[in-house]
């Protein structure tokens, strides 16, 4: 049997990430510790990825019941998984899919295809790949719960960039003129 350890650590399918904050920790509120973060969009046709995150959570469900949960599973208990059609039905992006809000105080692995590590450009809200997450329990100032680790990501191709913002050479294509000096002035 493997261990719970092993069991609540998974790497996804293809996920479309939003929220992405993986360069520099940020805070909701000044207030609080900073973490790294980002939020994996699902598709529900995953039916693996979403069997392997379910069996994870319920993997660090069992392993909260002894540390965390005093000997039993509340009935309450908040999980990572929710689903995009019910918590974000304003945003097109979170249609027909699920989605996980994963956290780290550590600074996570952002790589390419080849490998290399990838920069803010290269890495954004809209683009697709896989991560590496682990599920765990949580009990703190009244929230009890199962939370997500982020470790982990690997992009694996572009996408529309979330959030209405495009890229510059998109925003000017009328006005560019692949030949003409760049004096810092426009004309």
């Amino acid at each position: 049997m493997a261990n719970l350890q092993d069991v609540t650590k998974v790497k996804t399918g293809k996920v479309r990430f939003s929220y992405v904050h993986v360069f520099e920790p940020t805070s909701i509120n000044d207030d609080k510790d900073k973490k790294y973060s980002v939020s994996l969009i699902i598709p529900k046709s995953d039916k693996v990825t979403l069997k392997l995150i379910k069996a994870a959570i319920e993997a660090a469900k069992e392993q909260g019941k002894t540390s965390k949960f005093k000997g039993k599973i509340p009935a309450n208990l908040k999980v990572p998984l929710r689903d995009g059609d019910v918590d974000r039905p304003e945003d097109e992006a979170y249609e027909d899919a699920y989605f996980v809000n994963a956290t780290a105080v550590t600074k996570p692995g952002v790589i390419g295809r080849n490998g290399q590590p990838l920069t803010p450009e290269e890495f954004y809200s809209g683009c697709y790949g896989k991560a590496s997450i682990t599920f765990y329990p949580y009990n703190a100032n009244g929230n009890i719960g199962i939370a997500a680790g982020l470790n982990n990501l690997l992009k694996t191709e572009d996408g529309e960039p979330l959030g209405g913002r495009i890229a510059a050479d998109l925003d000017f294509e009328d006005d560019i003129d692949a030949d003409a000096e760049d004096d810092g002035l426009l004309d």
